[in-house]
């Protein structure tokens, strides 16, 4: 424990040093003149002051007022050795931060004493803070690996979800990828955009809902399978909403809202404007592009200045015009993605599983074995006729229906 002492009586001084090197694992540094002390501040460090009162150029209330501008020094016990015994002296001292006093003559014994009483202080005080900062780094990784693990079961259902569409965990992906760009660009905050680029790619999870006779169908819905399509919005939402994890919620939000339209024509709650939550109005967006710039059964893929064009063709009907703004502030960081992605799909073909299991590096032959068991295993359901009530709004079923292969929001 290392005790600052000043004292302007080298008699005074001596003594103080003497005693305070008799205490076990004390240090002394002594100072004769308090503006010595202002000098080697804030890089001087101690644990307890010790402070003689009247004192020529700085008196101990001064140096102590001066000693606690630096932040370090603030929380420092601080003891005056005083001959005053007047209470306004001790109020000043105590006014000025002092805890204790010492009057001249020191006696030994006390100021023994009461050093040691202010080490122990001080020592516990130190295991508090040290088991604060061990609390608070513990906290931080508790969240971290909460964190990882929402991650993981966000990354485990996306991959349960491609096993009825091979093409569904790429374009999950990318979907989360764009929408981390649009959003960065749209200004939110760094945290913000991590957390839809986590949470986009369930945008579809409720899709295993759908039966694989209209979820795999190679041509046009009927306007039975596509009333169908719709209910993958609710179903998604549905399963994510009430869990207690933020990233889920979102998850369930952006599900809920991503066929939503800046008009009102959407689905499936017909919301417009502002009332639709701001990650479905990006998401919307990022899930569009990517769908018309990819190649479906029923559908070639559009050229990026033709989906570009389409896409700002619907700022203010469709889309949120300033999610629109951020798109195309965001268009070169998209385009990045995409021509990534197409250099990892070349590569990861056919030696693996991606899209369906990224991870599981495969030979040719156990590749294909892995897709026809797959394939065999999608038995249609005999589910009966669809008897799920169509939206009402005609803008949609129109747009939805009759342009294909423009429209893919039922998709």
């Amino acid at each position: 424990m290392r005790i600052l002492l000043v004292d302007d009586n080298k008699t005074n001084l001596s003594l103080l040093t003497r005693l305070v090197e008799k205490l076990p694992d004390c240090v002394a540094i002594p100072y004769l003149h308090p503006e010595d002390v202002l000098a080697d501040a804030p890089a001087l460090e101690f644990d307890i002051a010790v402070i003689d009162f009247q004192m020529p150029v700085y008196s101990g209330i001064e140096l102590l007022t001066e000693l606690v501008r630096f932040e370090n020094y603030r929380d420092k016990p601080v003891v005056f050795v005083t001959a005053d015994t007047d209470t306004a002296t001790r109020m000043a001292a105590l006014n000025a931060g002092a805890i204790d006093f010492l009057t001249k003559p020191v006696n030994p014994l006390e100021f023994q004493a009461r050093i040691k009483n202010l080490v122990a202080l001080v020592d516990a005080r130190n295991k508090l803070a040290d088991k604060a900062e061990w609390l608070r780094i513990e906290v931080e990784k508790a969240v971290v690996e909460l964190r990882a693990r929402e991650e993981e079961i966000i990354d485990r259902l996306t991959i349960a979800a491609s096993y009825k569409d091979f093409e569904t965990a790429r374009h999950t992906r990318r979907v989360g990828l764009y929408s981390e760009a649009i959003a960065r660009a749209y200004g939110m905050e760094a945290r913000a955009c991590s957390d839809i680029r986590l949470a986009s790619p369930m945008h579809d999870i409720g899709k295993v809902a759908i039966p694989d006779a209209v979820l795999l169908k190679n041509g046009k819905l009927t306007e039975q399978e596509f009333a169908a399509m719709q209910r993958h919005t609710v179903v998604g939402c549905d399963i994510l909403r009430e869990s207690k994890s933020s990233l889920l919620q979102l998850a369930a939000e952006i599900a809920g809202s991503h066929h939503e339209r800046w008009d009102g024509q959407g689905y499936p709650f017909r919301l417009s404007g502002e009332t639709i939550p701001v990650s479905g109005r990006i998401v919307a967006i990022a899930d569009n592009f990517d769908a018309l710039t990819s190649a479906r059964p029923y559908k070639e893929a559009w050229s990026v200045d033709r989906a570009v064009a389409h896409i700002r063709e619907r700022s203010g009907s469709h889309f949120d015009p300033r999610c629109v703004a951020a798109f195309d502030k965001a268009l070169s960081v998209i385009l990045e993605i995409m021509e990534t992605d197409r250099r990892e799909s070349l590569l990861s073909v056919p030696t693996s599983c991606i899209p369906v299991h990224a991870g599981c590096s495969q030979s040719k032959e156990s590749f294909e074995r892995c897709r026809r068991a797959i394939s065999d295993a999608r038995v249609e359901k005999n589910d009966g006729p669809l008897t799920v009530a169509m939206m009402t709004s005609p803008t949609t079923q129109n747009y939805e229906l009759e342009n294909q292969p423009t429209a893919l929001q039922g998709r």
